[in-house]
């Protein structure tokens, strides 16, 4: 049997092939002139979680201070920019100071007067009172508070209509930082409204009438419903 002799020829492609490197296609590091990828996956996930979570108050608020169908007016007049609750103490009905921060998770509908509740005091009462009663369901997602700025006992007189009524003696140094009246009015004038995070966003003009009542609960259904996918009855 003879055996056949490689050929000069396939002993040259031979050792070509052997000469030629491994490729690193698949496992070969980047080059320094490569810059490594950056993973935004965690990132951006991130964001859209706090994205989805701010999405209903941010809404809710677009859609009643921005989106606006034409020719609507408000009663109340907006506070821009709206004041936060500041972090002073109140004295409550029991006699225990708190924190008037501890109001917060509810809508707030406040008056202020004197101990001694004149007329127009006691007007607010009843407006408050009637506001909050005639939003049905939604009532529970309002309290009426009644701001007492001085030492002066309230009248006995008007324990049975102050029923759910929440009355707070507070400093009136105090009040000035947060509450303001219209430019020639009193702070005993008005009647202001606080959203559930605590900020002061409404005024209702002085000298309210039953007209002007009716438009503040046009208001106040506006503003509940806008904020019905965020906000919850009662204080957690």
């Amino acid at each position: 049997m003879s055996i056949e002799k490689p050929s000069p020829k396939s002993t040259e492609q031979s050792q070509a092939l052997q000469d030629q490197p491994l490729g690193l296609t698949v496992h070969e590091l980047p080059r320094a002139d490569q810059a490594a990828p950056v993973n935004t996956n965690g990132r951006l996930k991130m964001l859209i979680i706090l994205l989805v979570c701010a999405a209903p108050v941010i809404a809710s608020y677009f859609m009643y201070y921005v989106v606006r169908p034409e020719g609507r007016r408000n009663y109340g007049e907006l506070i821009t920019p709206q004041r936060p609750l500041p972090t002073f103490n109140v004295t409550a009905g029991s006699g225990a100071v708190v924190p008037v921060t501890s109001l917060k998770n509810q809508w707030l509908l406040i008056s202020v007067a004197g101990g001694a509740c004149d007329a127009v005091c006691q007007q607010h009462l009843y407006f408050q009172r009637q506001l909050r009663e005639s939003l049905g369901r939604e009532k529970e997602r309002v309290d009426w508070i009644w701001l007492v700025n001085d030492d002066v006992p309230t009248p006995a007189a008007l324990g049975p209509a102050l029923k759910g009524a929440t009355i707070l003696r507070i400093n009136p140094s105090d009040l000035t930082q947060w509450l303001e009246a219209a430019p020639g009015q009193q702070l005993a004038d008005h009647l202001y409204l606080v959203d559930p995070m605590g900020n002061w966003m409404m005024r209702f003009p002085a000298a309210m009438d039953a007209a002007g009542a009716a438009k503040a609960k046009v208001d106040l259904e506006r503003l509940l419903r806008a904020s019905s996918s965020w906000d919850n009855e009662g204080r957690p």
